[in-house]
């Protein structure tokens, strides 16, 4: 048994040896997406939904949750900083 597993070693790592970076990288890549996939289908999570009501705030335009520096504005007049 020991012979067995250090010849399996001693061929894995000539075969690694041989390999391009960018190969050990695929293979890395490969091996790990298929367990995230077996993850994946074993486990089931559900996220909490609030069940508040009423949408954005009044004068609020939905664009600007889209761009970060107007939702700051936004923010900071909604805190009284405008302008600071």
């Amino acid at each position: 048994l020991r012979e067995r597993l250090a010849r399996s070693r001693n061929r894995e790592t000539r075969e690694h040896r041989s390999k391009t970076f960018t190969a050990l990288i695929e293979d890395s890549l490969r091996e790990r997406l298929a367990r995230s996939r077996n993850r994946e289908t074993r486990e089931h999570r559900s996220f909490p939904v609030s069940k508040m009501s009423g949408g954005l705030r009044e004068g609020l335009d939905p664009e600007i949750l889209s761009d970060n520096s107007r939702l700051a504005d936004a923010l900071d007049e909604f805190d009284g900083l405008a302008g600071r």
